[in-house]
């Protein structure tokens, strides 16, 4: 019989628990409403210290209140997983309350919110883009901070992710036998990402990509565009002598000097 009353009791509690919340809602008793805002936020029961505190807002702007309600309000939806709106509270905290004890670490989360929200390389970057500059702010502003160095392997780690989406591009347009898209696709990988961990990648399609493109294209473009692929090359041979590429270049390297040689005879 007990057994059997123990739920209906825990149903009993919550639906009055519910109600009691609602009515709260409706309350005009800001006092109160605040007071519980905290004790749900301290409770870890986020969804209804957002509410409460988002009613809050805007009658304890200007008081002592405000600061500790704009921060609760921008980790309570940082801890409900919203990271685009955390992000948006936190760096709104940071500008409002500069002087806070938390302007610090609300500048730092705004910009790990977009971390944390940034998609895989295969998707759009711009919420990429978004934390790699508010980072590199939070570190321009706070060079003195101890999260300086976990920002600085964040950046790392997205820019990683960028050229991972520009070496994709590039593969594609390689794979798709738009030569001269993935040559420019590569060159810009290369040029914006000068350490690249892809970048003997990029230059071996560069080159290779080079002498399909030439082979292809009018005869009064041939001779350019070949002498175009033999600079490649070289500057590949130059740069990794000792290649996993390097049976294939030298192969390419070697077609390449017949081509040319072939023009200057029909010449």
């Amino acid at each position: 019989m007990i057994r059997k009353l123990i739920p209906l009791i825990i149903f009993s509690l919550l639906l009055s628990a519910c109600s009691n919340y609602q009515k709260l809602l409706k309350s005009t008793d800001n006092e109160k409403k605040y007071e519980m805002a905290v004790k749900y936020f301290e409770e870890k029961d986020y969804y209804r210290a957002i509410q409460l505190f988002e009613q809050l807002q805007h009658f304890y702007r200007g008081t002592d209140k405000a600061e500790k309600i704009a921060y609760y309000y921008a980790y309570a939806h940082y801890e409900q997983e919203d990271y685009i709106l955390a992000s948006y509270y936190f760096k709104q905290f940071a500008v409002n309350y500069p002087h806070s004890k938390n302007a610090e670490e609300a500048a730092y989360l705004s910009a790990y919110c977009n971390y944390l929200d940034s998609p895989p390389s295969s998707l759009d970057q711009t919420v990429t883009l978004d934390a790699i500059q508010g980072l590199q702010l939070f570190i321009n502003q706070h060079p003195g901070s101890s999260r300086v160095a976990k920002a600085n392997e964040l950046i790392d780690e997205l820019r990683i992710k960028l050229e991972t989406k520009a070496l994709n591009i590039a593969d594609l347009y390689f794979s798709m036998e738009d030569y001269k898209a993935a040559i420019i696709n590569y060159q810009n990988l290369t040029k914006d990402y000068p350490d690249t961990k892809y970048r003997e990648h990029a230059m071996f399609r560069i080159a290779k990509a080079s002498y399909y493109y030439a082979q292809k294209s009018f005869d009064h473009k041939k001779q350019e565009r070949f002498q175009a692929t033999s600079d490649a090359l070289d500057n590949f041979i130059a740069s990794y002598p000792e290649s996993e590429y390097t049976k294939e270049v030298l192969q390419i390297k070697k077609n390449t000097e017949r081509e040319l040689q072939n023009l200057l005879t029909i010449k």
